[in-house]
């Protein structure tokens, strides 16, 4: 599986992507919602409630997984052109 880590990196939407395909699952399964996480505590507790819940997991993985494989190409990979940015494609 070959994927320009470089450039996604370098992508700040990826980061979000990333994040809500981790905390969408979670919060989703638990029945909460984004304004109940309001200390860092409850986030902590939140995320120990996912990691002990093997389904939850698996759903994590799963969102995950769907963030990082291109539908755009045939297999897991990214396409050869895609592999030789250096920085995020701005198609304007």
């Amino acid at each position: 599986m070959k994927i320009n880590w470089k450039v996604r990196f370098s992508n700040p939407v990826f980061y979000a992507q990333l994040i809500l395909a981790i905390l969408l699952p979670i919060i989703s399964y638990l029945g909460i919602k984004f304004e109940d996480l309001t200390t860092w505590v409850i986030m902590g507790d939140v995320l120990a409630q996912a990691i002990s819940n093997p389904y939850v997991l698996a759903l994590v993985l799963v969102s995950v997984w769907n963030a990082l494989i291109d539908p755009t190409t045939k297999g897991l990979s990214d396409s050869v052109q895609a592999r030789t940015y250096q920085k995020p494609r701005d198609d304007v």
